[in-house]
């Protein structure tokens, strides 16, 4: 318990500094969100009509005083009103984009661990056969690819050459999304080539962390004593082995997430997802400071909260770390 109490705390003093320099470097930079809507309607603003909107995107009084505002409002999921779909809160336009990122994030992450595993384990334990020499090269390779190359070569070869799947969106243009079969399936046929794009280029990272960490396992003294109690080969792969051997790779999944998240960006891009990757581009085009702001606070939580998941598993999963919080 000591050790998660020491780790949560790290992670709220880290997420502390995070939401300050979220504040400041966007003010550091020039103009402001105020000034575009002026230039955007021609100076046809009153200056009561300016101050407002300074009121409204917290930039009136010191900066002390808006800092204090923005940590007053931010307690309270208070994010502003969005610039580009002024005067829609940009609370609304997160939580929604966030939801289809979490469901793209949340099968790729899932399917690239498991399938990445899975292959590292069968490799590792039959290191030198045919699976391992053959798929292990393949794996190395494709873990080179960037996620925009895999998704803009899917895309083109199966929404223009072979037009197999749709060419974007999150659902068909006259679907109204609802919780029944049909909208489930329309939903999933869509996803499939943006999820595909985000785990071509991540299942071979736990592949070869899970087959190297494993093959400096199989020797050690507790497997070797496994198989001189004439323990069955199943038992000794996954209960001893493989169980050691995963508890890297849980910690490398939590902070894989932000490389994850940001490959989610690229394929929502590429296939006109409306994720959080999609509002964010078109928050930098059109200097939507509130947008950016919130959603970088929310890619920092959730990077911090499958770190802090990542501990609990390794305590859960590694008993020394139960027995050395003891003390």
């Amino acid at each position: 318990m000591r050790f998660l109490l020491r780790r949560l705390g790290f992670y709220l003093a880290a997420f502390f500094v995070a939401i300050t320099l979220n504040f400041f470097i966007p003010r550091l930079m020039p103009g402001d969100p105020t000034t575009r809507i002026f230039l955007a309607l021609r100076g046809k603003l009153r200056p009561d009509q300016m101050d407002s909107l300074r009121k409204a995107y917290g930039l009136e009084g010191s900066l002390l005083d808006q800092y204090l505002a923005y940590l007053w409002k931010l307690a309270h999921f208070d994010f502003g009103v969005s610039t580009v779909n002024f005067p829609e809160p940009t609370a609304s336009l997160l939580f929604y984009a966030a939801g289809w990122t979490l469901f793209l994030v949340g099968v790729a992450t899932a399917l690239s661990f498991v399938i990445g595993v899975s292959m590292g384990i069968y490799a590792a334990w039959h290191r030198g056969g045919f699976f391992d020499s053959f798929f292990t090269p393949i794996n190395v390779m494709m873990n080179a690819f960037t996620p925009a190359v895999v998704a803009l070569l899917l895309w083109y070869g199966f929404t223009m050459e072979w037009t197999v799947f749709p060419l974007g969106r999150a659902h068909d243009i006259n679907l109204v999304p609802a919780w029944d079969l049909q909208s489930a399936a329309n939903i999933v046929w869509h996803a499939v080539l943006p999820v595909a794009s985000i785990v071509l280029v991540s299942f071979g990272a736990w592949h070869l962390g899970m087959r190297n960490t494993m093959i400096n396992l199989v020797n050690e003294d507790f497997v070797v004593l496994a198989k001189a109690k004439g323990l069955s080969d199943r038992r000794i792969r996954y209960r001893y082995a493989a169980r050691n051997a995963i508890l890297p790779q849980i910690t490398s999944l939590a902070l894989s997430i932000g490389y994850i998240f940001g490959g989610a960006f690229i394929a929502e891009i590429v296939f006109n997802y409306p994720g959080l990757g999609k509002f964010t581009l078109n928050a930098i085009q059109t200097r939507d400071y509130s947008f950016i702001q919130a959603q970088l606070i929310l890619l920092t939580a959730s990077v911090l909260i499958a770190n802090l998941a990542s501990d609990i598993l390794n305590v859960i999963f590694d008993p020394r770390l139960r027995t050395g919080s003891r003390h």
